[in-house]
């Protein structure tokens, strides 16, 4: 049996970044995917890159680093990946003061500008200025995550990576080291495994008995193919609730629900935007909910009309537009940061999950997890080492 240097477990956005930075260092690279067909994050996503959105030193360093990566990603890559830079237009409810929002983005790098319902109107004409009370809008970059994520993929198979489809189900272990990793067929030996199953992280882990504190929402949408390019911006609301969501499902009191088989564990929000791709391809969304289960839902219906009722009030030449509903899972930890590093108690064993900003965070921390691996030590990755599990 072949022992390979690293096995990626996961080929979304996070897991083909990293797998193809560790190929690139010179590592042998077993990247694998249950799907060969993407449902995931990665396939829905909204491909923003909020590069303007650093709160901390940290994520700022991560976000200036994420944009000079987009910038030389697609001749790196040898592919395009639809990078541009467009208008982020954040809509402010009718009931709600603007300048009160306007001060909840003070803590940003880049501040956005507040801008009336008219002004609103002008960079997105779509716009039901009738329906807001203003907008913020800044910068914002934006790539296609399916083409990024295949660019990865065939960058690392230049770099004699390889790719399988095959779901992992298990791993091999002796005592406190994990030797490689367990499919439905066979098992492949490595010295490192790297797991980047996103909203699959938590429990995953847990079944293997490596409990760390990652999460998921179930995130529902609707995906509208076959139009003519309409949208000029990213629409998004200004006062996004999923990221309160986040942090209120993630408390020490409320960690150990998520171990049971089917809890809600709180209530769910819908935050109603919308992006256009270059391919015309619409995405409306998005409902967000926390459910302990990673199975799918079957709500379909009831979720398709919410949000086409949100969407018709900021968006009406949208909402009736023929479309699909689906559903994924978005994963995202406690801290707002992504959870990066070695497992506790365990040696080769690692994690690169939990991205609340995976689009722009994941191709510098790939980097930095490589060189990492190559043996030199990285400041940032030692922030985002996966916190012990709570004792219950």
């Amino acid at each position: 049996m072949m022992t390979y240097d690293w096995i990626v477990i996961g080929a979304g956005i996070t897991g083909a970044a990293a797998a193809y930075e560790l190929a690139r260092s010179g590592f042998s690279v077993l990247l694998l995917e249950q799907d060969a067909i993407a449902n995931n994050a990665t396939r829905y996503s909204y491909g923003g890159l909020a590069y303007w959105a650093g709160v901390s030193d940290v994520t700022t360093q991560l976000c200036a680093e994420g944009k000079q990566r987009y910038l030389q990603l697609a001749e790196e890559l040898g592919n395009d990946i639809e990078f541009r830079e467009l208008n982020l237009v954040l809509t402010i409810d009718k009931n709600t003061d603007p300048q009160t929002l306007l001060a909840n983005y003070a803590q940003f790098a880049v501040k956005p500008q507040l801008l009336t319902p008219q002004e609103a109107g002008e960079l997105e004409p779509l716009l039901n200025q009738n329906g807001i009370s203003g907008a913020l809008t800044v910068k914002h970059g934006h790539m296609n995550p399916i083409l990024t994520t295949q660019a990865y993929i065939q960058a690392m198979q230049r770099y004699n990576g390889v790719w399988a489809i095959a779901k992992a189900v298990d791993f091999i272990k002796e005592r406190d080291r994990i030797l490689g990793v367990k499919t439905p067929d066979t098992a492949y030996a490595a010295e490192n495994t790297l797991v980047c199953t996103g909203g699959w992280t938590r429990q995953f882990l847990r079944e293997a008995g490596m409990p760390v504190r990652v999460y998921h929402t179930h995130a529902e949408l609707i995906e509208i193919t076959g139009t003519t390019p309409q949208l000029q911006t990213l629409v998004m609301p200004a006062n996004q609730m999923r990221f309160a969501l986040e942090a209120a499902a993630s408390t020490d009191e409320l960690d150990p629900l998520w171990n049971e088989g089917d809890r809600e564990i709180l209530k769910p929000i819908f935050d109603p935007g919308a992006v256009q791709f270059l391919d015309g391809r619409i995405l409306l969304g998005q409902i967000s909910r926390t459910l302990s289960t990673t199975s799918p839902q079957n709500n379909a219906q009831a979720s398709e009309s919410q949000i086409r009722a949100g969407i018709r009030q900021i968006l009406p030449s949208l909402a009736d537009l023929p479309g699909t509903w689906h559903s994924c899972l978005v994963a995202f930890s406690g801290t707002r940061l992504p959870v990066v590093g070695s497992v506790p108690n365990l040696s080769g064993i690692h994690v690169f999950s939990g991205f609340t900003n995976p689009l722009v965070y994941a191709p510098p921390l790939a980097q930095r997890f490589a060189q990492a691996a190559t043996g030199n030590h990285d400041p940032i990755l030692s922030q985002l080492a996966p916190q012990p599990p709570i004792q219950q």
